[in-house]
């Protein structure tokens, strides 16, 4: 794996004047929208460095100028290709926005700039601290489910429920736990980005941050699965 780039845009020429963009969305010389530099991502995008603390104000600022600047209504009689850009532009600006504003999605996305964060690849295993009440939570669900095909009396199920629920609480507060862990991690890179810090730290850095959201995952799954039982009971 390189070293984690912060490089926000990418060097390239315009199609039409064939001037140097330096990866931005319309030609300084000749004012043409262009398409998005090779080699870019939701980051450079915004014209941001790869970082995982972000000014959400800014960020949603620099979206709407975006939406506006790059929006297809725009390019209504401009020529086939830039309608095209404009229509593939705005799609990526959508997809970067919903990403980078959520801290979850942002740091899922972060690693998997650098391979460290590829769908199906996410482990589910429980956490060592919370095997015991895994454990626990596994045997209520198949207690309700029992009773729910049994035909379980009604204090029956209120008592399993109750049980449920309390997990499902638990759970949620161990959820909320990870996501300050998270950003406390995040933090770390963002400093080790600032300080250029050698690539040993940094992928240190994101091993780390890859395992609480493998944790993470794991705790989200369960609590949705909480839900979708206390739903149906």
């Amino acid at each position: 794996m390189s070293a984690p780039s912060t490089t926000v845009a990418t060097q390239t020429n315009c199609w039409n004047c064939s001037a140097s963009t330096a990866g931005a969305h319309f030609c300084p010389a000749c004012g043409k929208i262009q398409p998005f530099a090779p080699g870019g991502d939701y980051f450079a995008f915004f014209r941001l460095p790869r970082k995982l603390t972000l000014d959400l104000g800014a960020l949603e600022q620099r979206f709407h100028s975006l939406s506006w600047k790059l929006h297809p209504d725009r390019f209504a009689q401009a020529a086939e290709n830039e309608r095209q850009l404009s229509l593939d532009l705005t799609s990526q600006l959508n997809d970067a926005y919903r990403t980078l504003r959520e801290p979850v999605a942002r740091a899922e996305y972060l690693l998997s700039l650098y391979g460290m964060r590829k769908e199906g690849q996410k482990k589910q295993q429980a956490p060592p601290e919370l095997l015991e009440e895994v454990f626990e939570l596994n045997e209520s669900l198949d207690e309700l489910r029992e009773a729910r095909a049994s035909g379980g009396s009604e204090s029956q199920m209120a008592g399993l429920r109750a049980k449920l629920d309390s997990a499902q609480h638990k759970f949620e507060s161990s959820l909320a736990d990870v996501d300050q862990e998270l950003a406390r991690v995040g933090t770390e890179w963002d400093a080790a980005i600032d300080s250029s810090a050698d690539e040993a730290s940094r992928k240190s850095l994101m091993e780390r941050m890859n395992e609480i959201l493998n944790r993470r995952s794991y705790i989200r799954n369960l609590v949705n699965g909480v839900r979708q039982e206390l739903t149906a009971a």
